[in-house]
């Protein structure tokens, strides 16, 4: 869309459906090419900048920007009236504790900062963007020295090879109008004090931090006053304790006693000496150091459960979610390193704890029915006690706490254990009846296994209680998570009192649209790229859906194709037909072979299965694309039973489209470090498994696009790895081949094969690379293997192959939140309260020296936004800071599964969903009991290396599609 010139224009990034965000600007003459750009800082309101994308035709391709808009709607039935608008820019924000403000948390002498909010100009040039206004990185720790004598620094020995350095930021973007936002940082103030660390041994060896904590705890109130000379240290419950100030000795040992929970004394010992340690990154275990003494306070508090980074009240109100589980309202805190110095990150946090419920009632809730009378037949659902801590009720004062580590494999009435030498044995029923006067009632369930392996100690379930305050950390299920979620989502105004174009077929009515707030709808328009369905069948595995309702709702979604464009055959090749989800891999085989021989007759191929499946299908689902991908080689496409009921045909559209080669939107407006040379996007994500699931492997998923310049398609690959290995293992790799010799491959190099065949035989000149996944301690090692990775696989394609990279790490679990100055002006946030979507912040609270920033690019569905945090690790492409944010902006509304733009960019989402799909590929293993377990494992070889079984392989004729959308 082009304005004529003195007009004002609107445009902002849209973004997905369950995150929110923000973006705002004007634009002056010419298409808007500005973007929402914020400045944030600890504890301050920062400047904001937002833009959005323009789209071009097809057939020219490219990503363009747009700028900062404001959406009002006017009441009437006219178009939506969109006028462009200009902001400030200026830097900050906070949220309070929910219990009292911030200082409350943290120790007396190292207090944060009162949020304030400073007046910036609202013009930027780039002159002054190179510039961004922090102290220099020196003067950020003039009041705290490093005793570099004694402790030698507080950071371990340097790692083998020499750490990367990362680009340091080409400046600030300048790109959009400025506005005020604010962030949830508080910058802070440190007194003028030498930190020194100090290696702490506990013998007998501990394990459990919280009983470190606990001996730690005693022996400050033990020797504060003498030994200690005055000093009140912070220890992180490990290994390690910190102090402002010496301390009298560089070594000396204590002894500690404390008592269990029924009065038995233990005695430790505990060494405490001067850490020794090579000098290698003061700033970055400065900030560690702190971060574990502002954690002192809250973690020695007993109104706080801590959880990592994290302090749950104890004393709050509380939610209960499904089968046992409630939610607890706390606050996370951080130490980061920031462009306006040191800043405290503090957000509002949310979590699932396990009830401190009598075991009976727990079991009784977990299994969701009366369990008074009769045998606990459902034991592998009970298995959710495992590791949790429980306290006995049966003997008066002493209530002494274990941990569950096994059921029993016998019933209650049926345990005996010995009493004697002589092997005397004597029932669990008759001992609590003869020894406590308890009479067993639920004799027919198993016991409670604690105590050590080789001297188990059996507890009835009705003797025992759960222990409060116990973080509940395997998988939810869906109504927990609804629950959590209820309970965890704000609007961003309650947040923070408690802490654009798209472009379609030219054929439509609407050959442009300007995504209002980030998100568009398909009326009047059709697909830029336009899928063919010719030959198709419907099977549907629920009783509710009979082939005719099933072949209304197929007709519905033919039409539904036609008029966005799709060719889409009005007849499947066999009726519509029903069966029975055990069926399943019968049923599609035989069908498959049913259609298959009609159509070979006929010398055409098979494009899709559309599978209507019970709205609680279990592991249907998994079962039915599994044998699709992998085993027949088809796409399928689900849809449930309440939707078919609703005849909605139209929600699958976008989907199907792209999952039989079609595209629904291009970005119009053309960005040089994309359009000038061929260039190839990368996605790859790590998924592990769910915590307890200790011998499944990780799994790695890359995607990479094939259409140039168009940039909509991507190839999928995926893998299995080592459990909870985050470097990708098969980017590059090779192998000894028999007839060959020595062979190479692996997911870049296939990936680079794909793009090459796509584009008349060209291999791209640039690579970007979008990663997900990678937490700031794991950016040096992941890049130097993955960036080594890249280059081999360019090599073993060309000798000279060299194409430039550009390696970002995408991080969207961060505690980072951007909140409108003004919540109800709607010139700068949305009706919710939460920034408009194209929202950038690069300065105050980004990273003084490397380049990164937060982009918000999405609308807010619910609660209130989190802007994604992109880190640029390698660029050989030399972007500017404008030129990447606009890009990824941009690229986050080509999003293929809504006519929404999502919170980060698509090639990182697709992998994600791509790895959560390769899971159903695990060969499934078959239990003792005939069960089917749903994971692969892990096995060791003879050395003892880790050998991870490989995914069952995926059929060529469907890799070449988005299969997984």
């Amino acid at each position: 869309m082009v304005r004529k010139k003195g007009t004002d224009s609107a445009g902002g990034e849209s973004s997905k459906s369950h995150d929110t965000g923000v973006g705002s600007g004007r634009g002056s003459q010419g298409p808007p090419q500005q973007l929402g750009r914020g400045e944030g800082g600890g504890g301050y309101s920062v400047g904001g900048r937002g833009w959005v994308p323009q789209l071009q035709q097809p057939s020219r391709g490219g990503y363009g920007a747009g700028g900062p808009f404001e959406y009002q709607s006017r009441g009437r039935g006219g178009p939506s009236q969109r006028r462009g608008y200009r902001g400030v820019r200026g830097h900050g924000g906070y949220v309070p504790f929910p219990s009292g403000p911030s200082r409350q948390h943290v120790p007396e002498q190292h207090q944060a900062t009162e949020p304030f909010e400073t007046a910036v100009t609202p013009q930027l040039n780039r002159s002054e963007a190179g510039k961004p206004e922090h102290v220099p990185l020196t003067e950020q720790f003039q009041h705290l020295s490093i005793n570099q004598e004694a402790s030698q620094a507080i950071q371990p020995a340097p790692p083998p090879s020499k750490p990367l350095r990362f680009p340091r930021r080409p400046g600030l973007g300048c790109e959009g109008t400025k506005f005020v936002v604010k962030a949830n940082h508080f910058f802070a103030e440190f007194p003028n004090k030498v930190l020194y660390q100090y290696d702490v041994i506990i013998t007998p060896k501990v394990t459990l931090r919280g009983v470190n904590r606990e001996v730690m705890q005693q022996l400050v109130n033990l020797y504060k006053c003498s030994d200690l000379g005055e000093c009140d240290p912070a220890c992180d419950g490990r290994k390690s304790l910190y102090t402002a100030g010496s301390l009298p000795f560089e070594s000396k040992e204590f002894k500690v006693t404390i008592s269990d929970d029924d009065g038995r004394k233990r005695e430790f010992k505990v060494m405490i000496r001067l850490a020794g340690r090579d000098q290698v990154d003061v700033p970055k275990d400065a900030i560690q150091a702190l971060d574990i003494v502002l954690r002192e306070l809250p973690a020695t508090n007993a109104s706080y459960c801590p959880v990592g980074r994290s302090f749950y009240f104890r004393d709050e109100p509380r939610k209960d979610l499904d089968q046992g589980l409630q939610a607890w309202r706390g606050f996370y805190q951080s130490t980061r390193l920031t462009q306006r110095g040191l800043s405290l990150n503090i957000d509002v946090s949310s979590t699932a704890f396990i009830q401190p419920l009598p075991v009976i009632e727990f079991v009784t809730k977990l299994l969701n029915r009366n369990v008074s009378s009769g045998h606990l037949y459902d034991a592998d659902r009970v298995k959710a006690l495992l590791g949790v801590k429980v306290q006995v009720t049966h003997r008066g004062n002493i209530r002494r706490k274990y941990r569950i580590s096994g059921l029993t494999s016998q019933a209650t009435g049926q345990l005996t254990f010995p009493v004697d030498e002589r092997g005397t044995e004597k029932s669990v029923v008759d001992y609590f009846s003869e020894t406590y006067g308890i009479t067993i009632q639920r004799t027919q369930w198993p016991c409670l296994q604690v105590g050590r392996q080789q001297r188990p100690i059996y507890l009835p379930m009705e003797v025992c209680k759960i222990v409060d305050g116990q973080r509940y950390s395997k998988r939810l299920n869906e109504k927990q998570i609804t629950g959590l979620l209820e309970f965890t989502c704000q609007p961003p105004k309650n947040r923070d009192n408690d802490i654009l174009k798209l472009k379609y077929c030219d054929i439509g009515k609407q050959k442009n649209c300007l995504p209002q707030i980030g998100q568009w709808n398909m009326r009047d328009k059709q697909m830029v790229d336009r899928g063919t369905v010719n030959n198709w069948i419907c099977i549907s595995f629920c009783s509710k859906v009979g082939p005719k309702l099933a072949q209304q709702f197929c007709f519905e979604l033919e039409r539904t194709c036609r008029i966005y464009g799709m060719a889409f055959t009005s007849r499947p090749v066999i009726p519509p037909l029903n069966a029975f989800p055990d069926q399943v891999e019968e049923v599609l085989k035989t069908q498959y072979r049913n259609a298959m021989n009609k159509l070979q007759r006929q010398n055409n191929e098979f494009d899709l299965l559309i599978a209507i499946l019970p709205d609680n299908n279990g592991s249907l689902y998994g079962d039915l694309k599994r044998i699709c991908e992998t085993d027949i080689g088809i796409v399928s496409q689900c849809c449930l039973s309440k939707n078919v009921l609703d005849i909605k045909g139209s929600y699958l559209t976008n989907v199907i489209n792209v999952k039989v080669g079609g595209s629904n939107t291009v970005l119009a407006a053309a960005i040089p470090p994309v359009s000038d040379g061929r260039t190839i996007i990368f996605g790859a994500d790590v998924t592990h498994p769910s915590p307890g699931e200790d011998s499944s492997p990780s799994i790695a998923a890359v995607v990479a696009s094939k259409d140039w310049p168009e940039i909509t398609k991507y190839a999928a690959l995926v893998c299995t790895q080592a459990h909870r290995k985050e470097v990708i293992q098969d980017l590059y790799k090779t192998w000894q081949d028999p007839v060959r010799g020595i062979v190479s491959g692996g997911m870049i190099k296939e990936h680079l094969i794909s793009f090459q065949r796509a584009n008349g035989g060209h291999k791209p000149e640039r690579i970007i690379f979008y990663r997900d996944g990678v937490s700031e301690g794991q950016f040096s090692h992941v890049l130097r293997e993955e960036l080594d990775d890249i280059r081999k696989a360019c090599a073993s394609l060309e000798p000279n192959y060299k194409p430039t990279v550009t390696f970002i790490v995408v991080q969207k679990r961060h505690h980072t939140r951007l909140f409108a100055k003004d919540h109800n002006d709607l010139k700068f946030a949305d009706i919710k309260g939460n920034i408009l979507p194209g929202t950038v912040v690069d300065s105050d609270i980004c990273h003084p020296t490397e380049f990164d920033f937060y982009l918000c690019s999405h609308a807010g569905i619910m609660g209130t936004s989190r802007p994604a945090h992109y880190h640029v690790l390698w660029d050989e492409n030399n972007f500017t800071a404008d030129a990447l944010q606009i890009l990824t902006n941009n690229l986050c509304y080509t999003y293929a599964r809504c006519t929404r733009s999502v919170s980060i960019v698509p090639p990182v989402y697709y992998a994600h969903l791509a790895a959560f799909r390769a899971r159903f590929y695990m060969e499934r293993e078959t239990s003792e009991s005939g069960s089917r377990l749903g994971s692969s494992r892990s096995t060791r070889g003879p050395n003892g290396s880790v050998a991870v079984r490989p995914l069952l392989a995926l059929r060529e004729n469907v890799k070449r599609f988005m299969f997984y959308c």
